[in-house]
């Protein structure tokens, strides 16, 4: 944010800004791993519906289009509750609803019901919504705004670790037993989400009993949305999160299609390259978060874009055989980054309108909820290589923001 209140800025300039915020940074980066976790078991299970349903890969991507589509019509509602509850109670109902979207797992594999279970998925998702509407502008602000795009990072970072354990928790669970029958399938599903939401239970309790810093901006109360739009780079910021989040979930959603498919791996064998995918994916929001201390973020998000864009095409061509999973593999370091980079650029010197613009970048989200089904249906008719050409062009535009879309002016 442009200003913070009086007595926070004070205490930001004297230096005891960053033990003020040393827990709260904590708590809220323990929410990043929570719903990187939840986000890439949805990599498994597309997988592990198409089998156990015998479905197409465009109607597994329902899994997709509940939860993302949850954030496009959650994250407006979650920034108004924000802006008149604040933080912590918004962080409460995010959890709150999280926790109750993996409960009902239970009953939804119990009726062996798929539109059941899309609607436990679809009330989690409204919880992530909630968390990310508040934890990513939150990072931000808890100290200088000069580097609020590394604060950003380094708490996105703990995001990779959750999203390294969803596929290999998935992979323990869903792929133990090849060909299970609907029931099994089914039972298989609930075991990981009533842990899931014990866990997120016990993290609503420290939550609710911490104290934490309520930051707002001071001519907040004066904001409204209609001087969002005069901002150039947010608005080439919004098209950028949505296509990024987008072209994200198309990659991760058909990892294991790819890998099956095309290389002809063990559904097993493709999950756990998928969860080491993750793991290179945390190295790179680690080693992301060094490097811009070197690099402006615009810079960096540039370079890696065009990176990726290389790395799909070679994908989607299959130009080394059963070698062209690492090209996809490495995909995972540079898309690191993208998220909280095109996030922190797009909401950056926004003022008092910070938490608005905060709330359509969690909007656009839903890019994860429009190209699944796109890309899915692109492979059903052609090839699911051929369909990997659909983020590699989302990825272009990505790298025209980092290098020139995202400079702030008005």
């Amino acid at each position: 944010m442009a200003s913070i209140q009086t007595n926070q800025s004070a205490s930001l300039q004297s230096g005891s800004a960053p033990q003020k915020y040393l827990i709260p940074f904590a708590l809220v980066t323990s929410l990043f791993f929570l719903w990187g976790f939840a986000i890439s078991m949805l990599d498994v299970l597309n997988r592990h519906f198409q089998k156990i349903l015998n479905i197409s890969r465009a109607e597994s991507a329902w899994v997709q289009v509940c939860t993302f589509g949850a954030y496009f019509l959650m994250a407006l509602p979650a920034g108004y509750f924000m802006k008149k509850y604040g933080y912590k109670k918004g962080i409460l109902c995010g959890l709150a609803l999280y926790a109750g979207g993996a409960f009902l797992v239970y009953p939804a594999g119990e009726l062996q019901s798929w539109p059941f279970f899309l609607l436990a998925l679809f009330i989690l998702a409204c919880g992530l919504a909630f968390l990310e509407t508040a934890a990513n502008p939150y990072a931000t602000v808890l100290g200088p705004p000069e580097s609020s795009a590394f604060r950003l990072n380094l708490a996105q970072s703990f995001n990779g670790l959750g999203v390294f354990t969803g596929p290999k928790i998935g992979a323990l669970f869903l792929f133990a037993t090849e060909n299970a029958s609907l029931e099994v399938g089914f039972d298989k599903v609930q075991q990981p989400y009533l842990l899931v939401g014990a866990l997120v239970t016990f993290v609503a309790v420290l939550f609710f009993f911490t104290p934490l810093p309520e930051i707002k901006d001071e001519a907040e109360a004066e904001a409204d949305n209609t001087g969002l739009f005069k901002f150039p780079h947010f608005n080439a910021g919004v098209i950028a999160q949505f296509l990024n989040v987008g072209a994200q979930i198309c990659v991760w959603g058909f990892f294991i299609n790819y890998a099956v498919e095309t290389l002809a791996f063990s559904d097993a064998t493709a999950a756990n390259y998928l969860a080491n995918g993750m793991l290179i994916f945390m190295v790179g929001r680690f080693a992301g978060t060094f490097l811009m201390r070197f690099l402006k973020a615009n810079q960096l998000l540039g370079i890696y874009a065009t990176i990726m864009v290389i790395l799909l095409v070679i994908t989607s061509l299959d130009l080394f055989g059963s070698n062209s999973i690492y090209a996809l593999m490495l995909f995972f370091f540079f898309q690191s980054i993208t998220f909280p980079t095109i996030f922190a650029l797009g909401v950056k010197d926004m003022g008092k309108y910070t938490k608005q613009a905060s709330s359509y970048m969690i909007m656009a989200i839903v890019g994860g909820a429009v190209f699944p089904p796109i890309i899915g249906a692109i492979a059903d008719n052609t090839s699911i290589a051929l369909s990997f050409l659909l983020p590699a062009a989302m990825f272009a535009y990505i790298a025209w923001y980092g290098f020139k879309g995202s400079q702030t002016r008005l």
